[in-house]
């Protein structure tokens, strides 16, 4: 966001991601570069009875299979939107698919759960599944039957007795790879159902698996975020450890760069999860259901509480997403601190796609740049799939929902900015768009910062007339552009709107003046503030008695420059002097010998003229407390001094012209001062008189025999309340007769 300032006009500009982020989209891309885009068609196909959707499997007809959690069911759902259930286990969770050649269905199930293959048959009466209890579980009751597709059977395929099984993957031969937990191993299932031990890990959790062009199993892992090249014959090599905890899901394009993304923080950078559970599925704690918090067992104990394939979101910090070039060598291409990755997938045109939670978007990222592309209604976009026509599947969860991603940009789409503050009542002028292709800009404005509470209505900007937009006076604005395919494709890059803000008079909050100090000459203050300059750094000061340093708050709600005057005004006056003005900074130092003994009120006046013509600048202004100038000492004058046998006799009287006198001292022959009380020992005119009596000094030990102790020498100090003194000096001696002079 771009706000300028030039004799008042100001700009409102649009042109990054950041900003436009905050806006909302429907059927366009946000491109990273700040530019509107068309996107593609991003429609709902079917919402499933299901909270969850953990993965999408499609055929050669068009059809897209989901795995479903909450309850646990395969879904069936047609090119069209057509849904039925072509199997329903006893299991808590349908975790994966996978679909051969012959069309074929594997469905793996979690938590303790094993390998179903579905398969198309022709019954010849309609059929119904019962899902039963496991047989290691015999106190658990078989769960309702569920009407299922009769054109469907599922049998056990395999079971690879591990708690979880998170991924599956097909090669070439037809040959099914497993990937499990809380053992880290990747089965290899052979056609006929027989499988074993293909790949062991040093990590608990075998979490995505993706072939690449040479047939090499790629596996990620939970736990060190490893990346696995595993060859044909079983051998591992780690090609990648990345920096984030969990590897959420691969993709392999047809140069054979492997894209994974990546989501948790590694052991010692956060919380640490417990052996043998995925991120987010540690028993006896806090565990996040794909976005909603719950007190949750290990999987499979509480009834109800679902197993759980994605990160923790509670310890996360964003997830990211990294390209392993053919030689191996890896780069970081994507990052989010917000999003978290869960699907990849590429599209008809090669592009790389990332669904993502809590926020369901789906981005297109290339090497250098990446595209908001759509926002599903929905928390999280969990799995992909190929659709007809090149176009993709998406899976979503809280809630279940699968959506057509279609492969060409939609006729029409529109986008809503976020609203627009200008703090104060302002005037609308001029938009300015910078962009190609046909698109329509609207605005609309508002004095509460909710559009829906009575705004004005949309009206269209003109922008070949280049007319002020056609919004009233108001303090809350907002645009929308609409755009229309065609050749050359839409785009905008970039939207600004011209605003004059009523101007409003500038503020001085507080005026405070401190006689005795000045401000050191290498403070600056900016003479530009906001509505929060109360909240501004204090202006310091030192002491310097002959100073008087005056410094004060102010602000103005346009953000205008300011110039100060400062004027002074002594008691008993009547009239305003002038002190000294075109100050840019808020404080003034001045002499105090500028002021006479008496007492004064500062006024400080702020203009906002520097921002504004002459006739439409504007002041406010704010007086001091009354504060009092002394710089006379106060006179001393001794009434009798003399020796009175073994003690001195000292009277003297202190004068002040203007302040009480504050405290008095005396030293006999240049010994420590002495606080000398007043008559009366309360300290508070301006005439003080003082009459004591003391004992007389010894002499020094190391005074000479020849000294004389019939002469001393008195020196009285006695300041006002204003720290400023008088001193005087009398000697006194004793007469040949015994008595002082």
């Amino acid at each position: 966001m771009s706000i300028a300032a030039a004799e008042g006009t100001r700009t409102w500009q649009q042109s990054k991601y950041d900003e436009l982020e905050k806006g909302t989209a429907h059927g366009v891309a946000i491109n990273s570069d700040g530019s509107l885009s068309l996107a593609p068609s991003f429609s709902a196909l079917h919402t499933s009875p299901s909270t969850y959707i953990w993965d999408l499997a499609s055929d050669s007809a068009g059809n897209v299979y989901a795995a479903a959690g909450s309850p646990a069911r395969v879904y069936k759902i047609t090119a069209d939107g057509k849904a039925s259930i072509v199997f329903a286990p006893q299991e808590l969770q349908v975790q994966t698919l996978a679909i051969d050649a012959n069309g074929a269905i594997y469905a793996a199930t979690s938590p303790d759960g094993k390998i179903y293959k579905i398969v198309h048959v022709a019954p010849a009466s309609p059929k119904v599944q019962t899902a039963q209890p496991d047989s290691s579980e015999p106190g658990d009751k078989a769960r309702p039957t569920v009407a299922a597709d009769p054109a469907y059977s599922a049998s056990v395929f395999f079971d690879p007795k591990t708690k979880y099984i998170w991924t599956l993957a097909l090669d070439k031969q037809g040959r099914l790879y497993v990937g499990t937990g809380d053992r880290g191993e990747i089965f290899r299932v052979e056609a006929n159902g027989t499988g074993a031990v293909f790949f062991k890990s040093d990590e608990a959790q075998i979490r995505a698996l993706n072939f690449d062009q040479a047939g090499n199993l790629i596996a990620g892992t939970d736990g060190s975020g490893l990346i696995y090249r595993i060859s044909p014959k079983g051998e591992g090599f780690v090609l990648y450890s990345a920096p984030k905890k969990e590897i959420t899901a691969i993709a392999i394009d047809a140069q054979d760069n492997i894209y994974a993304a990546g989501a948790g923080e590694k052991r010692g950078a956060g919380a640490p999860s417990q052996p043998g559970a995925p991120s987010g599925v540690s028993p006896t704690v806090p565990v996040t259901i794909l976005g909603t918090q719950s007190q949750a067992q290990a999987p499979g104990i509480a009834t109800g509480i679902t197993a759980i394939p994605f990160p923790n979101v509670m310890n996360l910090g964003g997830s990211e997403v990294y390209r392993i070039a053919p030689d191996g060598s890896p780069k970081t291409i994507w990052m989010s601190k917000d999003d978290l990755v869960y699907a990849l997938a590429f599209d008809q045109a090669g592009s790389l796609l990332v669904g993502t939670g809590n926020k369901g978007k789906i981005y297109a990222i290339g090497d250098d740049d990446y595209a908001d592309l759509s926002k599903a209604s929905a928390n999280q976009v969990t799995a992909f799939a190929r659709a007809p026509k090149g176009g993709l599947y998406a899976a979503t969860s809280n809630l279940g929902k699968v959506f057509l991603l279609g492969p060409d940009p939609v006729a029409e789409g529109s986008y809503e900015s976020d609203v627009y503050d200008a703090k104060i009542f302002s005037q609308w002028g001029r938009a300015q768009v910078r962009g190609s292709g046909t698109f329509e800009l609207f605005a609309r404005t508002g004095n509460v910062d909710n559009p829906d509470r009575n705004w004005s209505p949309w009206k269209k900007v003109d922008l070949q007339k280049e007319l002020p937009a056609d919004a009233p006076p108001a303090r809350f604005i907002q645009w929308k552009t609409v755009l229309h395919s065609g050749n050359p494709a839409p785009i905008v890059y970039s939207v600004m709107f011209n605003y004059l803000p009523k101007n409003v008079a500038p503020e001085v909050d507080e005026v405070t003046v401190l006689a005795g100090a000045h401000v050191p000459s290498s403070t600056h203050t900016s003479n530009a503030t906001s509505e929060g300059g109360a909240y501004e750094s204090p202006i310091p000061t030192v002491p310097d008695k002959h100073s008087i340093a005056i410094k004060w708050r102010a602000h103005d709600a346009n953000d205008d420059q300011l110039l100060y005057s400062v004027y002074y005004r002594g008691d008993r006056e009547s009239q305003w002097k002038l002190l000294r003005e075109g100050i840019e900074d808020r404080y003034a130092n001045f002499e105090s010998d500028l002021f006479p003994d008496g007492g004064y009120i500062i006024r400080v006046l702020a203009t906002d003229a520097p921002s504004h013509s002459a006739s439409d600048a504007l002041t406010g202004e704010k007086t001091s407390e009354r504060f009092e100038v002394d710089n006379t000492p106060p006179h001393v004058e001794f009434t009798n001094a003399r020796i009175e046998g073994n003690h001195l006799r000292l009277a003297f009287k202190a004068v002040d012209s203007f302040s009480p006198i504050g405290r008095a001292e005396y030293s006999i022959d240049a010994d420590d001062w002495q606080t000398a009380e007043p008559l009366g020992q309360i300290s508070d005119y301006k005439v003080e008189s003082y009459d004591l009596t003391v004992p007389m000094p010894a002499p020094a030990a190391a005074a000479p025999k020849s000294a004389s102790t019939d002469e001393h020498t008195i020196v009285v100090r006695v300041f006002d309340r204003f720290e400023n003194v008088g001193v005087a000096k009398t000697v006194i001696k004793a007469s040949p007769a015994g008595s002082s002079r």
